[in-house]
């Protein structure tokens, strides 16, 4: 394996900067921070499933129980950039759909709409 030491990396012309190929990864070493990136997109999941109307939490990720009837799940408010997970908890979308509600003025997707899943899993 090789080893390359610099200080900065930067793009030659254009503005895109391209590290590994497509379908590999690029890993931080163990301890190693990084900036820049934002969320990492990873969510820390809540192991009771929701079964009724509730407000999510940015960087959550929930079981979402629809199989007693549909609900809805409102998106946090004032929080651009927010990552919400939600898994079809008993494979029942399609069902009882389960719909994802911006709060306030937010948008998903860059649109202020409800997104309803009505598909199972």
């Amino acid at each position: 394996m090789s080893k390359i030491e610099v200080n900065t990396v930067d793009v030659q012309c254009g503005s895109t900067l391209t590290l590994g190929s497509s379908g590999k990864t690029v890993t931080l070493a163990t301890g190693a921070s990084q900036s820049g990136f934002g969320r990492s997109g990873s969510v820390n999941w809540q192991t009771t499933p929701k079964t009724a109307t509730f407000t999510a939490a940015n960087g959550e990720g929930y079981f979402a129980n629809t199989s007693s009837g549909s609900f809805t799940i409102n998106l946090p408010a004032g929080s651009a950039g927010a990552i919400v997970a939600v898994a079809d908890y008993t494979r029942t979308f399609a069902t009882n759909n389960l719909t994802i509600a911006p709060n306030g003025s937010e948008k998903s997707g860059g649109v202020e709409e409800t997104l309803v899943l009505d598909i199972n899993g």
